[in-house]
């Protein structure tokens, strides 16, 4: 792209995590497919660099890149807080000597929420910046009103003494289990100094991004509007979406092999299962889900990324196992008839999308009030267990007739969902149209940030 022909020059600069790089990538796309004359600089590390270089990307983004200063993605989870404290503290420096070399010169940043330090290199540099949060709007609203937590003496949260006690005092979000709240890795230092500190830099930014749905989260967005001085702008879903019809992203003869399986099977019969990349379930559970699958003589798709072959075999002939699937147009796809999610923010948004309903076991982090949305706000899905976390194991037999009910359908229970599911599903379509929410909120960002 020429630099005399650009009119925006956006920097990005994502949490450097899949989570949160793939919503920012998305929303990367979705603007620069609005003007020719918008260029997007996405700053990752080198190492994220690498993982990210063979992806499709439009020409008017490119990427920068800043040194592996952070523990390797490969493995941070052995260290998670020796990754947040190197999040907050040593990435800065390298950013902004990034930032200082770019050409043409920057004209807004849009930065992940979680890197405060974003909001006060721009200040610094007279440069206009847009936070990003990536999950849920009532994630943000419950960060937000931390201090009622606190009031209400349920800080700090013990879900073991009192996960089923519900509570009603957090703005926008309904009635919720003290157990549904986000998880215990997101009220212990370094993670909850660091969220509440990058809130506390919210005021200094020029505008907020939330990866959501006006239509989803309506009662908390009108709630969070009226405390911010600046524009709120809804811009969900941020899934790929848009590359649903090209055949050509999905190509290699592993996506081949499942897709191929899917179109031998009956509609709406596979059970497709995900349970995330970042926290692992015991070995004791994934083979109760194994076994339960296979019991249940259910059609089901599982990516595992680990055990592929063991797993195989438990579950038998009626099910497959890959390392890695294309998600989203394996949901889309006309014989899968429901997911089994961990509920991860970018997992639900594509369940949604492709009108399925859901099996829910949430882990830890945002997972838990993502799965409580899932089955009492929205009404479609069910819980595998009533308890949140991988302490208690669902048993192989529970699991085979939940899932029996659950792809059955047949049942008014069932129906219902599958009928809640399908016009979400609907609503998910008729944001991104022309004139949507979604779409709306999209220009009137695009529009924003071009008048610098």
């Amino acid at each position: 792209m020429e630099s005399g022909a650009v009119g925006c020059h956006v920097v990005a600069m994502p949490f450097p995590g899949r989570g949160h790089i793939n919503p920012m990538m998305n929303l990367c796309k979705l603007l620069a497919s609005r003007r020719a004359d918008i260029l997007i600089t996405f700053i990752v590390t080198e190492e994220w660099l690498g993982f990210l270089l063979s992806d499709s990307k439009p020409p008017n983004i490119r990427f920068g890149s800043i040194p592996n200063v952070i523990p390797s993605e490969l493995v941070r989870g052995a260290n998670y807080l020796a990754f947040l404290d190197s999040v907050r503290t040593k990435m800065v420096d390298p950013f902004e000597q990034l930032l200082v070399r770019l050409e043409p010169p920057v004209t807004t940043i849009v930065a992940d929420t979680l890197l405060f330090w974003a909001v006060d290199v721009a200040n610094r540099r007279n440069v206009p910046v847009a936070s990003f949060w990536a999950m849920s709007a009532a994630l943000f609203s419950a960060f937000l009103h931390f201090d009622l937590l606190v009031q209400n003496r349920h800080f700090p949260v013990n879900s073991s003494e009192s996960g089923d006690e519900r509570i009603d005092y957090i703005p926008g979000i309904s009635s919720i289990r003290i157990a549904d709240l986000p998880g215990s890795i997101y009220w212990n230092k370094p993670f909850l100094p660091m969220i509440l500190e990058a809130l506390s830099w919210l005021s200094k930014a020029q505008y907020l991004l939330l990866a959501t749905m006006y239509e989803l989260e309506a009662h908390v967005v009108d709630v969070l509007k009226p405390k911010f001085p600046f524009p709120i702008y809804i811009v969900g879903p941020l899934i790929p979406y848009f590359e649903l019809g090209d055949n050509s992203i999905s190509t290699n003869q592993n996506d081949l092999h499942y897709l191929k399986w899917l179109d031998l099977q009956p509609p709406g019969s596979v059970l497709y299962i995900s349970l995330g990349s970042y926290l692992p379930i015991s070995t004791a559970q994934t083979n109760e889900i194994a076994a339960g699958l296979r019991d249940s003589g259910v059609r089901c798709l599982w990516v595992a990324r680990e055990g592929t072959c063991q797993f195989k075999e438990i579950c038998g002939e009626m099910g497959m196992v890959v390392p890695w699937c294309d998600q989203l147009r394996v949901l889309s796809h006309w014989s899968v008839g429901g997911f089994w999610s961990h509920c991860g923010w970018g997992s639900t948004f594509e369940g949604l999308f492709a009108g399925v309903p859901f099996l829910t076991l949430p882990m830890a982090a945002d997972q838990p009030l993502n799965s409580k949305l899932i089955v009492e706000d929205w009404k479609i899905g069910w819980r595998v267990k009533r308890e949140v976390g991988m302490e208690t194991i669902a048993k192989r037999d529970e699991i085979a007739g939940l899932v029996k009910r659950f792809m059955d359908g047949e049942g008014e229970e069932g129906k219902e969902m599958r009928r809640r599911a399908r016009e979400l599903r609907e609503i998910c379509q008729l944001v991104i149209k022309k004139g949507g929410s979604s779409d709306t909120s999209l220009d009137a960002f695009v529009r924003d940030i071009s008048q610098y």
